[in-house]
This record gives structure tokens, sequence and C-alpha cells, in this order.
């Protein structure tokens, strides 16, 4: 009788193990989207996406990302799907496409605007403060916008009345031949980088995007297309230019720095991929303009695959003729930095009553995103090698430190900057170097 009751008690404690295990099963692979709790059993191991060159913990983990939240769990539910944001530039290609169409758009003198327009936008929001040293003519004296402002639309004016494609008759190549060319071309692009890096994002951003004014979307969507093709047949590496001595003006001779051959990571369009195959939206928040965005992300020919419907991206405002104005959007966010945010609570949050699952960036621009929504399970770093602290740089290290445990939040993935791919390995190697880091000294 004393055994028949111990048998009894076993059979009901294993009875017991046995249903709070189903629980447990069953809990973590329910989605709830108001909840940043994580899994806490092992889903069973299925490969979505390709292994590509992904470090191999960040595969496994990302595997386990999509079995958890996918259509293959049992408790998915195609009226509350999961989904996921991801920053463009430097994040889902290698280098930026938004300054990849400037280099095109300034070869090809692409522009749609009046010398005395240009004027007006070059110089929207830029005060009249020195740029950064860094930023100094070759003579080391320091330059603003109302010394290079005048230099760039002289020899705008000169191209603008000789330029077929503008309002005079000679073809591009005889264009080229013409010190004004360069000078244009060079001091455009060396503006472009010295607000950059003397002015708050707030005034850098938008600035880029004004140079499409006069546009269309479709003429745009041209460039960027163009852009692509012509970057995929590119070497890798830097490019410098020099404007011509004999314009010197009033800025001076000045140089500027461009990286060539963009590329775009094969590895991300697959997961893209892999999170639409198994019932996860795929969204995409950029700092380059709408249309620049709209036109890479859904060109089948380029291979992201992604509705243009998803992208979120810096907006302005169009005329009658839906020509593009130098004019941010009235009402909307400029997408960097805590933009990123207000887009996506304002747009998707909204939408779906949630947060993204998974976010992937690679800059301070995208940092506010990575942190501030607490349904998101997953962070996905391209490595960049960012300052330690900076927001970014501080989850680039507990990436580190969580490398290998149970289901951490942080992921850092490395590159190589040397052939635009993505390496096996969190480290990440710069332009010209021999050894990768995984953070920055």
């Amino acid at each position: 009788m004393q055994a028949t009751h111990q048998l009894s008690r076993v059979a009901k404690a294993l009875l017991l193990t046995s249903s709070l295990a189903s629980m447990i099963a069953l809990s973590a692979c329910n989605y709830n989207p108001l909840q940043s709790t994580s899994p806490t059993v092992a889903i069973q191991k299925k490969e979505y996406i390709q292994k590509g060159q992904w470090d191999a913990f960040n595969f496994d983990q990302l595997n386990q990302l999509i079995a958890t939240y996918g259509k293959d769990s049992p408790n998915y539910n195609s009226d509350k799907r999961p989904y996921i944001v991801t920053d463009f530039d430097n994040t889902s290609v290698f280098l930026d496409i938004e300054e990849a169409t400037l280099i095109y758009q300034l070869e090809h003198l692409a522009f749609n605007v009046t010398p005395e327009q240009l004027n007006q936008i070059i110089r929207k929001g830029i005060s009249s403060q020195n740029f950064e040293a860094a930023y100094n003519n070759q003579q080391g004296q320091a330059v603003n916008i109302d010394k290079i402002a005048p230099d760039i639309i002289a020899s705008y004016t000169w191209l603008y009345h000789h330029y077929s494609g503008l309002k005079g008759k000679q073809s591009l190549d005889q264009i080229k031949q013409d010190p004004h060319y360069l000078d244009f071309i060079t001091k455009i692009r060396y503006l472009y980088a010295a607000i950059g890096d003397t002015f708050d994002h707030e005034v850098a951003y938008p600035w880029v995007t004004y140079l499409f004014t006069g546009l269309t979307e479709q003429q745009v969507r041209n460039l960027v297309k163009a852009t692509v093709a012509w970057q995929m047949q590119q070497p890798i590496g830097p490019v410098t230019w020099t404007s011509p001595a004999a314009l010197s003006g009033q800025a001076g001779v000045v140089k500027t720095t461009w990286e060539n051959g963009l590329r775009p990571y094969r590895e991300m369009q697959n997961l893209f991929k892999a999170f639409q195959d198994n019932g996860i939206d795929v969204y995409v928040c950029s700092a380059s303009f709408i249309d620049v965005i709209k036109e890479i992300i859904s060109n089948p020919e380029i291979g992201y695959n992604i509705n243009e419907k998803n992208a979120y991206a810096m907006e302005l405002e169009r005329d009658a003729q839906n020509r593009i104005l130098p004019e941010f959007r009235h009402g909307y966010a400029q997408t960097q930095g805590k933009g990123k945010t207000a887009t996506i609570q304002r747009f998707l949050v909204s939408k779906y009553g949630y947060g993204p699952i998974f976010i992937a960036g690679d800059s301070e621009g995208d940092q506010n995103m990575m942190q501030d929504f607490t349904t998101t399970q997953k962070v996905l770093i391209i490595n960049r090698l960012r300052s330690p602290s900076s927001d970014i740089g501080k989850f680039s290290q507990q990436a580190v430190q969580g490398y290998g445990q149970a289901n951490p939040k942080f992921l850092l993935q490395g590159r190589d900057a040397n052939t635009g791919q993505f390496r096996p390995s969190m480290a990440s190697l710069s332009y010209g170097a021999q050894t990768a880091k995984t953070t920055k000294n």
C-alpha cells in the first residue's frame, strides 16, 4: 500500500512537471507585443536565412527570432503580425545611397533650378559661421557659406548657360573640359561635408535633399536606379576632388573626399525576405530622401523587395506639378535620432498597437529607436566602430559582453570596408586596415 502511494505521488509530480513544461513552451511561442520578456525555452532549430557571411552567433539568434515570432510559432496571429524596422544607409547597404546619388547628380549635372534658386537653396538654414577647421582651404584659411556660395553660383551660372541639359548647347563631355565643371561639383560636395561636420543634424540632414528641387519623384528615382548600376561597377575606395586653382574665387582651393563602391548587403536582403516569408512585416526608416529610399528598396532589379509604402524617410513639400520644393514637409519629423522614434510611433505603433520586435542600424541616428520600444527583442548593429561614448557605442559593447550568452538583446555584425561585404565575425575591417577590430579604441 505504501509503495502504491509513493507511485501515485511520483505520477502526480511527473504530471505537474509535464503540465508546467507545456505551459512554459506555449508561453515562449506566444507573441505578446506588449511584453519585452524573451522566450525562456529553446525553440526548435531551423535555418530561415542563408548563412552567407553572418557571424555564427548572430546567424543562430536571427533564426531563433524568426522561429519564435514568425508563422511557425503555434500561437502566431496573422491579425497581430509582428514587424521590424531597419535603417538603410550603411545598415542594409554598404555606404550611403543618398551620398552616392549626390555624386551621380553632380557628375551628370542633373538639376532643374536656376542659378538664383540654387543660391537660395545652398544657403538655406546655414549661418555665416566658419566651417570646422578641418575644412579650411588649401591655404589654411577658414571658409564659410558667404565665401563659397558665390564661387558655386558663378560656376553653376556658366554651366547653366552652356550645358545642353540646362539652357545651353554643349554636350556633357564638352562641359567636363571646362574648369567650371570641376569647380562646381567639388565645391558642392565639399559644402555638403562641411555643413555635416559644422552644424546640427537638424540643419545638415535636410540640406542635401534640397538639391532635388525642381525634379519630380520619377526623375529622382531614375537617378537612384542609374546610381546603383554605376556604383556596382565602381571600385571600392575613397575618391578625392580638388577644385581648380584657376577658379580659386573667394573660398580658395578646397578638396573633398567621398567613398566609392556602394554594394547591397546580400545577407540583409535575404534577412528581409525571410522575415516577410514568415509573416513578419518589414519597414525602412531612413534619413535619406523618401523618393531615393522608395526606389532602392522596391526596385526588383536591386533585390530588397520591400513595398515602397513601407518606407519612412525625409519628406519635402511638392508643388502643383508634383515637383520637389526646398521645404521640409509640414507636420513631419526628420527621420534621424529622436525623429525616427517619433515616426515609428506615429505611423506604426498607431497602426499595430505595439512596437517592433527587431531594429537594425549603424549610427547615432539610429540609437534612439534602438532603445525606445519595450517590445524590441533584438537589435542588430552593423559594426562601424562607433564612439564608445555614444549610446550605439555602448550598445556595441553590450553586444560584445553578451556574445554567446542566452538570448542577448544586442547583436554586433562585422563588415569589411575593403570589399563592401559582411565578415563572419563581430569585428570589422576599416578601409586599408589589415587588422579587424570589435570596438573603437
